[in-house]
């Protein structure tokens, strides 16, 4: 962007589509622990410590990036298998859609793999997110303490932001690939979304929860408000 040169080597593309996904694909699985997380805490308080210990805290991670770096080396090995045959990328950076679209040979075995993991990778997460919050709602809705009630929806309320916009763009930006009839600039959107919107908002909407924060800001406005004047 800075220097406006286009071009990038082929490896050079593949591994910035490897390192695009496994980003994507660790931060979706984060998420789904730490709702999780957010379950064994609201309804099962008295097992958390146990639940979640620090061994099993340890094991969890490990177990995420494992899936994650499995995941993304199969398919990239898969695509690795072929010589590509075209040159322009169709978004603005490189991803594996983008990448087998470059392929003339047959990429079928391809195409079933990356259903399947669409469908492991993010249905997956998904129902666990769907359970995990109907189990939280029913306990904030029988519960008779409206502090805790007030403090578990609040909390729930923005990791579910977080997660719905990441698991929307990212499920967009997938599946646009496999029908032509989507507007390529949408596509490119929802694409670069993906890349920007999660660590932007991540920090604001959790952030904004710590009251020592929310007055730092509410300060900081009102100084460059008063030096304005």
């Amino acid at each position: 962007m800075v220097t406006q040169n286009r071009v990038v080597s082929y490896p050079a593309c593949v591994t910035q589509a490897f390192v695009i996904h496994f980003y994507g694909t660790g931060n979706l699985l984060i998420l789904t622990a730490m709702a999780y997380d957010r379950y064994i805490a609201i309804c099962c308080p008295l097992r958390y410590t146990s639940v979640m210990s620090s061994n099993n805290l340890i094991r969890l991670i490990v177990l995420i990036w494992l899936i994650t770096f499995s995941m993304m080396f199969i398919l990239f090995i898969l695509l690795a298998r072929f010589k590509i045959c075209k040159t322009n990328i169709v978004d603005l950076y490189c991803n594996n859609p983008s990448l087998v679209k470059l392929v003339c040979e047959d990429t079928r075995v391809n195409n079933y793999f990356g259903i399947f993991t669409m469908i492991l990778l993010m249905g997956g997460p998904l129902l666990l997110i769907l359970y995990t919050y109907t189990q939280i709602l029913r306990t904030c809705i029988i519960t008779r303490h409206n502090d805790s009630r007030r403090k578990a929806i609040q909390t729930c309320g923005s990791h579910l932001v977080v997660f719905l916009c990441l698991q929307i763009n990212t499920a967009f930006t997938l599946i646009s690939h496999r029908f032509e009839r989507v507007s390529p600039f949408l596509r490119k959107v929802f694409g670069v979304s993906v890349l920007v919107f999660p660590p932007i908002l991540d920090p604001i909407i959790y952030g904004l929860k710590i009251a020592e924060l929310k007055q730092s800001i509410i300060l900081l406005i009102k100084r460059n408000i008063i030096s304005a004047k």
